[in-house]
């Protein structure tokens, strides 16, 4: 399993009328921590794009429990259960500085040979990078 934490602070234009950060802000959220998740494998987004392969989103998934609010600090939890093949499902859960838990969520990600357009397992680098966390699982 692959476990990785990323901060971010709500900035006062991710509040609405209500002063909780907008809704409609936490897949960016959680695709910054996703991309911070990344890097921290070895293998950022970048090396997988310049490796010849796109990662579309396929699916999301949120259930929010909690508001955040502006000047609040997040901490996005990253989970990734599962070694990924031809797709990879990221589960999040956001959490405030108090440590409430505001809300989980998931993606699913396919890997794509962006050279033919075709679904693919992932590209050697990524493998690489990420095969330890799961060595255990085999």
């Amino acid at each position: 399993m692959f476990i990785a934490e990323t901060k971010i602070r709500v900035r006062y234009g991710e509040t609405d009328k209500m002063g909780y950060c907008y809704y409609g802000n936490y897949p960016a959220y959680y695709e910054q921590a996703r991309s911070d998740a990344f890097r921290n494998t070895g293998c950022s987004y970048k090396s997988i794009e310049d490796a010849g392969f796109m990662m579309p989103v396929l699916s999301l998934n949120i259930e929010y429990k909690k508001p955040a609010f502006y000047d609040d600090l997040l901490t996005i939890k990253v989970i990734v259960k599962k070694k990924p093949s031809i797709r990879m499902e990221f589960f999040y859960e956001t959490y405030n500085q108090k440590g409430e838990l505001l809300n989980h969520g998931s993606t699913m990600l396919c890997f794509v040979n962006a050279r033919t357009g075709r679904p693919s397992l992932p590209p050697e680098v990524f493998r690489n990078a990420i095969d330890s966390f799961f060595e255990t699982e085999e």
